[in-house]
């Protein structure tokens, strides 16, 4: 479960949180990605955004973690998001979360086209002639920033320069963001109702053929089972936080209907 979250350029511990916005200050902080980041908040997603406006050579410990502690991560490409390093460090750390943590990724192309992002060409290409100049040394590096975007703009998500509202866009982007995470977090819970539910009307046409106490407790238990199950889901999807559901932890010791 996690809770509320923001960064801020400060020193305070940072809350937790289920979504990590990737975005190109310069192109998007006050436009479209603080847009999304308070249709995010609207809708009680628990988004991290880096506020920091000064940035060092190399990505900083903390936000490697806030990446790593995100169940999905937004990418906001734009025009600039190739020319900071810290961008595609972010990208690159993305991915190997993607890959071995399972997080999930959704681009966001915006005021770029998508091809751009993909083969390196327009701004893109530009930005790759100024890190190839001065990373001379480190061509290994420059090569992963490639792929990682390749591969990331391969993804399925969303591309902006679609001729409607940018409101509209964002509350499409933000709603499929809370469905994705949804699933994140109840999606193990469904596949276990839909079986149930079809066990418990198997059951009950059983019973009602051979109408026995014996098979009448089966069909019971499988109908309690699914209703501790639903009860849980109605939990897991209001996403509380830990000390939130600390009165549970005793609750249980009594009770079935929770079981995380």
């Amino acid at each position: 479960m996690a809770w509320s979250s923001s960064s801020s350029s400060g020193t305070a511990p940072q809350e937790k949180h289920d979504v990590f916005l990737s975005f190109r200050g310069e192109d998007t902080r006050y436009t479209f990605t603080g847009h999304l980041h308070a249709s995010l908040t609207r809708l009680d997603v628990n988004t991290y955004i880096d506020y920091n406006l000064q940035r060092g050579e190399e990505i900083s410990s903390s936000l490697l973690k806030a990446i790593e502690d995100a169940k999905l991560s937004v990418i906001v490409f734009s025009k600039n998001y190739g020319n900071s390093k810290w961008c595609l460090d972010e990208l690159v750390k993305i991915l190997e979360c993607r890959r071995m943590r399972g997080q999930i990724v959704l681009p966001v192309f915006y005021d770029i086209d998508p091809s751009h992002v993909r083969n390196q060409t327009g701004t893109y290409a530009e930005a790759f002639e100024k890190h190839e100049r001065n990373l001379q040394g480190q061509m290994h590096k420059v090569q992963k920033w490639r792929e990682a975007l390749k591969e990331a703009a391969n993804f399925s998500g969303w591309d902006c320069s679609v001729t409607r509202m940018e409101s509209e866009v964002i509350d499409k982007i933000a709603n499929d963001v809370l469905e994705k995470l949804n699933r994140v977090y109840v999606g193990d819970l469904d596949q276990q109702i839909a079986k149930l539910e079809k066990l418990a009307e198997l059951q009950y046409l059983f019973y009602t053929k051979i109408i026995t106490v014996e098979n009448l407790e089966k069909h019971n238990a499988t109908v309690q089972r699914l209703t501790e199950l639903k009860m849980e889901r109605s939990v897991r999807m209001l996403r509380l936080s830990p000390d939130m559901l600390s009165h549970l932890n005793d609750s249980k010791r009594n009770s079935n209907y929770f079981d995380f």
